[in-house]
């Protein structure tokens, strides 16, 4: 007898159908065949569902069984088709009825007594289980509110195999799991843990980290240990334009795959924080492995991803970082097999300004040699740093400033409503343009016509360059930064005050920095 069920792989953010196809016959040899590119997760599935069906309660296989996975050119990886092969076995052996069958798609790792685990990926599985005309899907009740923000889909959330046994055999129903992903998202999006209001002085730091935000431009901070540069870096996703429902699903879909949403999770409303070690390996920054997985640049998108002591950072590890920073996603090409993750993120990065961390302290010696603090910088390329456009030197805060009282710092929400107004200046602007959807993202070729300046701008500037030896990359990088900043005076053209300020975030672009 032949019974075919329905499961899912996952390929990257997206998943793919598979038909789960059991074929049973009586002969002398009881062996279980599984065919169609498994791995050996999948191959061993063989033992798994074996056990699951004796222990619940279930008679065991007395037949020749072949379970095939098709299509059988794709790769099928995991242990999340335990679930739909039992139900496929029982039904080949008349154990249970196939006539709900077709009309669900199910995942889901057995244990040996008939307990479903939890898997990855269940959101981007229930959304292609939708757009293939499913009536509903069966998966781990761990699972089941991640998989339940699809909403035009029926989801039930299953802790054994006898469970859905019954349900497909009409003998038990199952309850239906039901979220309100826009309600979550509403009641959460805007709560965190800290704010820019326990930040004591640093008030030009914070007026960085303001224009970073209204322009979605990267930022490196420069400066000694204890100065508060992490501190400041992990406040900036309060400051930043809250995430569109839209931004959270994406968002979501990607930490889904990765496993990174835990038991019972649903929609990712804040936006991503990641800080990886600075011993992290390529692969684990960009993403991709034996079983492709997501990167922390791709766990960073549409968040921040913030790398402490750049320079501790191995050289390859931050040049493949290079190409996702001017295309927002990354792509992982193997000899069979090419996937794509998106990759729109943040960088924020701070560094020692030398080995000691005390050049250019106002009250400490730096004790490095003639050299040192260049060749400290130097293990940061020039194109990383071209794909920065604000560097800031941050300085100690006094004693005086942390115990003053007197003036107090603007909280969060002070600054993002200003951050949200600039962003609505530049989504009216880029309205029509493709993939452009802050002042960061302005192609090369666009800066002259958005980022014109007066001729007392031009003076400026070409003082500057020339004065402060500025590299020809900061170019561009001072047009950007400069139309932010006057997106957040609410100025509809570039003035003097602009460009002056934009001069003073390139510091690490004056080539006497350090010498």
């Amino acid at each position: 007898m032949i019974v075919k069920g329905f499961a899912s792989a996952v390929h990257g953010v997206h998943a793919t159908r598979i038909t789960i196809e059991v074929n049973t016959s009586t002969t002398k040899e009881f062996q279980t065949h599984i065919i169609g590119l498994p791995d050996n997760a999948v191959k061993e599935s063989v033992f798994r569902t074996d056990a699951a069906i004796k222990n619940s309660g279930f008679e065991p296989l007395r037949q020749r069984v072949v379970v095939n996975l098709a299509p059988a050119d794709l790769r099928k990886e995991g242990s999340a088709y335990d679930l739909p092969i039992a139900v496929c076995m029982l039904a080949a052996t008349w154990q249970i009825t196939e006539d709900r069958l077709p009309d669900y798609l199910i995942m889901g790792e057995l244990s040996l007594d008939g307990e479903v685990k939890p898997i990855k990926g269940a959101l981007p599985i229930a959304i292609q289980a939708m757009k293939d005309g499913f009536k509903g899907f069966i998966l781990p009740e761990a699972n089941a509110r991640e998989a339940a923000i699809v909403k035009d889909l029926e989801v039930y959330g299953v802790q054994n195999l006898k469970q859905v046994a019954d349900f497909l055999a009409g003998k038990a129903e199952l309850t239906r799991t039901v979220a309100d992903p826009r309600g979550d998202f509403e009641q959460a999006h805007q709560s965190y843990d800290v704010d820019f209001s326990d930040v004591q002085g640093q008030e030009n730091i914070k007026r960085a980290m303001e224009i970073a935000a209204a322009g979605g431009h990267n930022i490196i901070l420069i400066g000694p240990p204890g100065a508060g540069k992490t501190m400041v870096a992990k406040r900036l996703p309060t400051i930043m334009p809250p995430m569109t429902l839209h931004e959270a699903l994406e968002t979501t879909k990607i930490h889904s795959v990765a496993g990174k949403l835990g038991h019972n999770g649903s929609l990712v409303v804040q936006r991503p924080f990641r800080s990886p070690h600075h011993t992290i390996s390529d692969v684990a920054l960009v993403g991709g492995g034996n079983h492709p997985q997501p990167g922390e640049i791709s766990l960073a998108h549409n968040g921040v991803l913030f790398l402490d002591e750049l320079p501790e950072f191995k050289r390859t590890v931050l040049e493949v970082m290079r190409q996702p920073l001017e295309e927002r996603r990354v792509t992982i090409s193997r000899a069979r097999w090419s996937v794509e993750y998106p990759a729109s993120f943040q960088l924020v990065a701070s560094m020692n300004p030398c080995p000691c961390g005390f050049y250019n302290h106002p009250d400490k010696d730096c004790v490095c040699g003639p050299g040192v603090v260049n060749r400290y910088l130097s293990r940061i390329s020039g194109p990383l740093l071209d794909r920065i456009d604000i560097h800031i030197e941050v300085t100690p805060v006094s004693f005086d400033e942390l115990t003053s009282r007197s003036r107090a710092s603007e909280s969060s929400e002070t600054v993002r409503q200003r951050v949200l107004e600039a962003r609505k200046r530049q989504m009216e602007r880029y309205e029509n343009w493709d993939g452009v959807y802050a002042n960061a993202h302005l192609p090369s070729n666009k800066v002259h016509e958005i980022c014109g300046i007066n001729p007392a701008g031009k003076t400026l500037l070409k003082t500057a360059m020339q004065r402060l030896n500025l590299s020809a990359r900061a170019y561009d990088r001072i047009l950007k930064v400069s139309r932010t900043i006057a997106d957040l005076a609410g100025s509809d053209s570039i003035q003097v005050e602009h460009l002056a300020e934009a001069i003073h975030y390139r510091s690490l672009d004056r080539e006497s920095w350090g010498s």
